[in-house]
């Protein structure tokens, strides 16, 4: 990686919306900075349609993020791909340890964590993961063509993971519990969409199956019931990752979500947090509003840098 001799003025681990929106930030305020990320684009990339973001009537998301990870390289920012592993501060220096082995120094930390998809901690799931279930419908859904299988959960990331398997696959059953969340243009393609079965649910029972998965088990108002599907799309909402956060001591509140002021910062001085992994932006998690918390959060490093030198 030949980064370790090197001390930034900034390095922002993630490189998602807001670890990317940081960056182009930083670089126009001529900070030395380094992104580390081990997907770039974060769970954006899986979005086949973004309708919502300013400037474009309809985008996918790995396209619009390879704009960001252009614009942020066209500025000067140094990209590495790779897990950050862990962080200590020494004096008025912070320390990232990279999975490849190096580590790097900054002066200031971005935290851009993102989110990990929710699991749904029931029997066969770990067993069956990459032989049938996935928890990204754009990364795999064309592995199911001409097959049937299950979508679970009640949002918009459920809607739009069962309108995008209609492509490939020749069956999807829409499995929720509760009241269903789809946005009315989401619900609208469903209704429409004559491959997609909703199933009232009141829980996932169990994952079936031998190498592959094989079937799905399921209560419902009559009791336990089993279909047969050979994929199972688990769409239920993420989690922060904040592994890294607490291994610097970084407040979080009780769903472990980082703490932040509207400045972006922590409870870490010369560390800042921006995007889905934080409380800011009334939790709103939008790609719209992890790229604002991340041109913030580079304005305040920025701010707090210049008084420092």
């Amino acid at each position: 990686m030949g980064e370790k001799n090197k001390l930034y003025d900034l390095i922002i681990i993630g490189a998602g919306p807001a670890g990317l929106g940081a960056s182009i930030y930083a670089s126009r305020y001529k900070l030395k900075n380094l992104i580390i990320g081990s997907e770039i684009g974060g769970q954006v990339v899986e979005a086949a349609e973004i309708e919502n973001y300013a400037g474009f009537n309809s985008i996918s998301g790995r396209d619009l993020m390879k704009k960001f990870q252009e614009q942020a390289e066209n500025l000067g920012a140094k990209i590495v791909q790779a897990e950050a592993d862990d962080i200590k501060k020494a004096g008025d220096e912070f320390e990232i340890s990279v999975g490849t082995g190096e580590k790097c120094k900054s002066k200031s930390v971005i935290l851009a964590l993102g989110m990990n998809p929710r699991k749904m901690n029931i029997p066969g799931e770990d067993k069956f993961i990459g032989k049938g279930i996935s928890y990204c419908a754009t990364c795999d859904a064309m592995f199911f063509m001409n097959k049937t299988v299950a979508v679970i959960g009640g949002g918009d990331s459920a809607a739009a993971a069962a309108i995008h398997l209609s492509e490939f696959a020749d069956k999807i059953y829409l499995i929720h519990r509760g009241r269903m969340r789809f946005k009315p243009a989401l619900a609208e393609q469903i209704k429409r969409n004559k491959k997609i079965e909703i199933i009232d649910s009141t829980g996932i029972k169990e994952i079936k199956g031998n190498q592959t998965v094989e079937g799905i088990v399921y209560e419902s108002a009559e009791g336990e019931k089993e279909i047969p599907v050979q994929g199972v799309f688990v769409e239920i909402g993420a989690v922060p990752k904040i592994a890294i956060a607490k291994n610097l001591g970084i407040k979080m509140d009780e769903q472990e979500y980082i703490i932040v002021d509207q400045a972006q910062k922590t409870n870490i001085e010369n560390v800042y947090a921006a995007g889905d992994v934080t409380t800011g932006s009334n939790k709103f998690r939008q790609i719209i509003t992890a790229v604002a918390e991340g041109a913030v959060a580079a304005g305040s490093a920025y701010k707090q840098l210049i008084t420092r030198n």
